[in-house]
């Protein structure tokens, strides 16, 4: 006739804080086990080694693991092993968060650095929310080509800047040129007329003069006309 432990069982459950299926009674100890009735005395064959709580059972992961590993690397993914649809599966809607998030996320660090000014960011963030660029290395390339434009632009307008600098200085001296030529001119024209003028003076002075020596010859010979006529009467006397 079997013994029937089934007391003890329950009372070692209860004292090793486990289920009756986690409890181990030594089948060479039957009669001792038997014997105890209380919970004092299961407390004394678990010290003793006769009643045992069995180790958890292994409930191992390794092939789960190795199974995860291969489905990362894109194995176990073909037609067959699909359930749902591919919105299902990956939604567009987190697709189209996260390339949000990359392109917003590039866009504010080149803001911070200065290497975007702000009226540029604003462009370009409403240009990534209008589904205009599809990663990062097409924002890269936009934004690499609107300050090639930029600096383009503004070493054309540097130029033109220094051509009319240049050409403003050229029709100055060009001015200046003109002016002292001119003036020298003036001069020049001035010199002759004042020379003119006074050669135009000088036979104006000598006219009179010549015109007053006639008149003297003219008064001398008649002051000499009537001293010469007593001669004649002189002569006529004799």
């Amino acid at each position: 006739m079997t013994i029937s432990l089934k007391l003890q069982k329950r009372l070692a459950a209860a004292v090793l804080k486990c289920g009756k299926n986690k409890v181990w009674l030594d089948p060479n100890e039957n009669s001792e086990i038997s014997n105890a009735n209380s919970r004092q005395n299961i407390r004394k064959l678990v010290s003793d080694g006769l009643i045992i709580r069995k180790p958890v059972a292994v409930h191992s992961r390794a092939r789960t693991r190795k199974n995860a590993e291969a489905r990362r690397k894109g194995r176990h993914s073909g037609y067959g092993k699909r359930k749902g649809t591919a919105n299902a599966r990956m939604p567009e809607k987190i697709l189209w968060i996260r390339r949000m998030r990359v392109l917003r996320r590039l866009l504010l660090k080149y803001r911070d650095a200065k290497k975007v000014d702000k009226h540029l960011y604003r462009e370009l963030y409403l240009k990534c929310k209008g589904n205009v660029f599809k990663n990062k290395r097409v924002l890269m390339e936009e934004i690499h080509k609107r300050k090639a434009e930029v600096k383009r632009a503004k070493a054309l307008a540097d130029q033109a800047e220094a051509r009319r600098t240049k050409n403003k200085e050229a029709r100055r001296r060009r001015e200046e040129r003109l002016n002292a030529k001119n003036s020298e001119y003036l001069k020049q024209v001035e010199a002759a007329e004042a020379a003119e003028t006074a050669q135009a003076a000088a036979p104006a002075a000598e006219k009179p003069a010549k015109k007053e020596a006639p008149a003297k010859q003219a008064s001398a010979q008649q002051q000499a006309q009537p001293a010469a006529k007593p001669k004649t009467e002189k002569k006529q006397k004799k």
